[in-house]
């Protein structure tokens, strides 16, 4: 323990603490923020560790690493490291495997695709956010161009084509 830190824990206060005369109890220090940050993507955990989370032999963890089906990432040493989402991942190649009987080059395909269509959806949000700004700053380019209007002049109309006969008979 730290000279700072509490040694009486969560149970109350101390003899004498809190009472008229008695000194101000310390400020608490506050943990500093934390510099880094886990995520569903940080590589956390080592092939055994991975392999009893997913349920599968360390052996076919490397055989899926080899087969490009869940590709870790790497420490300096060249050991892998799994993230949440590898282990998720593992456990989708496991279920498509043995309960739906797709062999591995189809779920190597199949997870292809699905990074293809995950791409192409942020891709299709980006375009709509683009095109929204691009609307957005037309009507305010419009706005502006009308209330820069002079206001003593009429708009220019184009007659209107009348659809009446007129028939002409000079005098005589």
């Amino acid at each position: 323990m730290t000279p700072d830190s509490n040694a009486r824990g969560p149970i109350g206060p101390g003899i004498g603490e809190g009472l008229p005369g008695s000194a101000a109890p310390r400020a608490r220090r506050t943990a500093p923020p934390p510099q880094y940050v886990l995520t569903e993507d940080t590589p956390v955990y080592v092939i055994s560790v991975a392999a009893e989370l997913s349920g599968l032999h360390p052996q076919t963890l490397r055989q899926y690493d080899r087969l490009g089906l869940v590709c870790p990432d790497r420490t300096a040493g060249r050991g892998r490291r799994y993230s949440a989402r590898d282990i998720q991942q593992l456990r989708e190649v496991q279920r498509l495997s043995q309960d739906e009987g797709i062999n591995l080059a189809g779920i190597k395909r199949i997870i292809e695709l699905e990074n293809q269509v995950t791409a192409l959806q942020s891709r299709i949000a980006e375009l709509i956010d683009s095109l929204e700004g691009a609307a957005t700053t037309l009507q305010q380019r419009e706005a502006a161009v009308h209330a820069s209007y002079r206001r003593d002049l009429v708009p220019y109309q184009p007659p209107t084509q009348s659809s009446a006969l007129v028939v002409w008979r000079p005098k005589r």
